[in-house]
């Protein structure tokens, strides 16, 4: 049997004790020579440690949102120049940290808008109150925005939540299935785009997401498009229905 890996690791181990701080979180610690390839170094042991937790970094990711709160005057919309930092469509999660108008600059979470601490923890572990001005995300927060981004990628995590059931049928979930929002992105940009900041993230996170067979995805997805055709055949009816509705009076005099 190659040993190749043993002695990698022993390497890993050994370099990632020698400048281990004294109050380096434990959990990331065990998590890290848990791991079939040991991470060599803490900040690696603390990307490592997220990356195997895409619910608790969106929770966590979202709770730090909710104690900075949304700016004064910050609305959510849509732009093409990158400038702005404006997203480009509804179906990017609304970041207000991220826009140059509110950004915090080096040293805060473009994501949440909280300060960053050594090696892109959320916490002051350290106790020194100094906010490590070259990071500009938590650890965390990279990984709760790629879940947000591309849910799919994170399959297998938001399975074994709904213990390997589709979430509309409760039937056993098959190879094909899919992740799906409960709430249409669509929809969120055009029922909640009022919604506070903070509770918007929900629609992109753990809450809003579901996995479901091909089949019950399907069908969704034409409900979905059948409810969208006849809100749009209604207003245009509408529309026609006022402009019929209007007195001849408040129009210019048919002359006779």
């Amino acid at each position: 049997m190659s040993t190749w890996r043993d002695e990698k690791n022993q390497k890993a181990r050994a370099r990632l004790e020698k400048r281990l701080s004294a109050l380096f979180p434990a959990c990331v610690l065990s998590h890290a020579l848990r791991q079939p390839l040991i991470p060599p170094t803490q900040r690696r042991a603390v990307e490592s440690y997220w990356r195997h937790r895409p619910l608790l970094a969106d929770r966590l990711a979202r709770a730090l949102a909710a104690r900075s709160g949304q700016p004064a005057g910050w609305q959510w919309r849509l732009g093409s120049d990158r400038e702005t930092g404006l997203p480009a469509s509804f179906r990017a999660p609304p970041a207000p940290y991220r826009e140059t108008a509110f950004a915090r600059g080096p040293g805060h979470c473009c994501v949440c808008g909280q300060p960053v601490y050594r090696l892109g923890w959320h916490r002051d572990l350290w106790d020194d109150r100094k906010p490590n001005r070259n990071a500009t995300w938590h650890a965390a927060c990279v990984v709760a925005w790629q879940f947000w981004t591309s849910p799919p990628d994170h399959l297998r995590s938001l399975k074994l939540r709904q213990q390997r059931r589709c979430a509309t049928s409760g039937r056993r979930l098959l190879r094909t299935a899919e992740v799906d929002h409960r709430v249409p992105l669509f929809a969120v940009w055009s029922e909640h785009r009022q919604t506070p900041w903070p509770a918007l993230l929900a629609f992109w996170g753990a809450p809003n997401l579901q996995v479901i067979n091909r089949t019950a995805h399907v069908e969704k997805n034409a409900e979905e498009a059948a409810g969208r055709a006849r809100r749009r055949m209604s207003m245009a009816e509408l529309a026609l229905q006022e402009e019929f509705d209007v007195p001849l009076a408040d129009r210019d005099p048919i002359p006779i």
